[in-house]
């Protein structure tokens, strides 16, 4: 059953919601506990510098229910923006929804009027669920493998 969705980009009075979201996809997806506080200021700082990133907002009568956030790679290759979709959350009781579809559609809308030559995500490797929404909305697999080195280990204290 498809609900009535609404995307906005997300202002202040959404910073709670966000926060709550982020917190819960860490400890579903990665089993891993956020530090509340530090994510709250995480999000807030985005909403409040759009340098760093934007959040849309999913709704369903007036109830937040999903969200991802926006943040911009430069292609000195390609001379144009790369948009990276990362923090995607939709509550649990709102999947298989439509609610990532219409986040998803609407960013690539304002992609296209923006002159964005491409969409990137990244997924968990065993998030199969995830891979599949992602290849029905006509993404694909990269030839690119993501790596990285933490440099500041108490960026989460748990």
């Amino acid at each position: 059953m498809k609900c009535n969705i609404t995307i906005k980009i997300a202002e202040s009075t959404d910073i709670e919601a966000i926060t709550s979201f982020q917190v819960d996809m860490a400890l579903e997806s990665e089993e891993t506990t956020l530090n509340m506080t530090q994510v709250r200021k995480g999000v807030q700082s985005i909403i409040e510098d759009e340098s760093k990133g934007k959040y849309f907002i999913a709704y369903t009568n007036n109830s937040p229910i999903g969200s991802l956030m926006l943040t911009k790679e430069w292609s000195d290759w390609n001379n144009g923006w790369y948009w990276w979709i990362q923090s995607v959350y939709v509550k649990p009781e709102y999947r298989r929804q439509g609610v990532f579809t219409a986040l998803y559609s609407h960013v690539r809308e304002v992609a296209k009027t923006s002159n964005v030559i491409q969409l990137r995500l990244y997924v968990d490797k065993t998030n199969l669920l995830a891979q599949q929404t992602y290849q029905k909305l006509g993404m694909h697999d990269s030839h690119y493998y993501i790596y990285e080195e933490k440099l500041n280990n108490n960026i989460n204290n748990k």
